[in-house]
């Protein structure tokens, strides 16, 4: 369906879920961009692609469909309660078998983690990817906490209500490339 040796731009946005938003305002969490990423009045986190690679086939024809990397450096989210500030930034997508989201997780300003894995992406939801005026579009793909995640925010925040598998949102990615 088409190739991109290297991602030029676009973003990366994920609808985030109204049960992810609650259960961060029940523990007191406040979640703002970081960097180059946007959050909009009606809860679309973006975050712009930075580089990559990505290879789009027909569904079907192999085994991921959907295979590359999709770089998101420069941006992320801040999750904030009370003095404790977790910031995770520098997204990297890795569709495919496995799919996952990897980002670096600083607590306080502080590194906690490099290279986490702190989404699962489900693309068992994913729509048939389109190709038109040469944006590739893939959009439907749920967005997951990782159970690395889950356990770092938990023992930031002193808290045990963060599970693992909580669905975040569901991500649309538009990228262009060369």
């Amino acid at each position: 369906m088409g190739a991109f040796k290297t991602l030029t731009g676009q973003s990366t946005s994920v609808a985030l879920d109204a049960g992810f938003v609650s259960a961060l305002k029940s523990l007191k969490v406040t979640p703002s961009p970081y960097g180059t990423a946007t959050v909009s009045t009606a809860g679309v986190a973006s975050f712009p692609i930075t580089g990559g690679n990505a290879t789009i086939y027909k569904k079907g024809a192999v085994t991921p469909y959907v295979q590359g990397t999709i770089d998101h450096n420069g941006s992320g989210l801040n999750l904030t309660a009370g003095s404790t500030k977790v910031t995770i930034d520098d997204f990297v997508v890795h569709p495919g078998n496995n799919s996952s989201l990897t980002g670096n997780v600083l607590v306080n300003g502080k590194q906690a983690a490099a290279n986490a894995p702190l989404f699962v992406l489900d693309g068992s939801t994913l729509k048939t990817p389109t190709l038109s005026g040469g944006v590739a579009t893939l959009t439907g793909t749920r967005v997951l906490l990782s159970s690395t995640a889950a356990g770092l925010l938990n023992k930031t925040f002193g808290v045990t209500a963060i599970k693992p598998n909580l669905l975040i949102g569901v991500a649309t990615i538009k990228a262009t490339g060369k």
